[in-house]
């Protein structure tokens, strides 16, 4: 490894292979309440979460070569469920706890790790397992 090349830096971008377009915008952008950025019909749904981007594709059709030669993004996809970790502090976190019981998302998991950070684990439509941490969860 060369020494004068640096680590990255952030998570720009994620991504959860979904079957059902619809369902999943209603999950993330109505319960989670993210920011719908981009959508082709079919294909994906891209949210805004903080500084990152949530991508939320169907993986047959991310599987298919591009047929774009400006936009020649390889073939990519997953089987089973994936798993991303939302951040937000705790009174937030119990706001947002409450929101998804009314909409009917079954809650996990819920507890304190050892550090003290509070994390809390659902499911989306897709069965894609969710967590929303205290942001000091990895801080060292």
């Amino acid at each position: 490894m060369r020494p004068d090349a640096p680590a990255p830096q952030a998570i720009l971008e994620a991504s959860l292979y979904v079957d059902d377009l619809a369902a999943a915008a209603v999950f993330y952008g109505e319960i989670l309440g993210l920011e719908e950025i981009q959508r082709v019909e079919r294909r994906h749904i891209f949210y805004r979460c903080g500084g990152s981007v949530l991508l939320l594709f169907r993986a047959e059709e991310t599987r298919k070569h591009p047929s774009n030669p400006r936009l020649p993004v390889p073939p990519h996809g997953a089987h089973g469920p994936g798993h991303v970790c939302f951040a937000q502090p705790r009174n937030e976190m119990n706001l947002m706890k409450q929101r998804l019981q009314d909409a009917g998302v079954a809650i996990e998991a819920e507890f304190d790790w050892p550090g003290g950070a509070r994390s809390l684990y659902f499911r989306d439509p897709a069965g894609n397992s969710l967590e929303i941490a205290e942001p000091h969860l990895w801080r060292g």
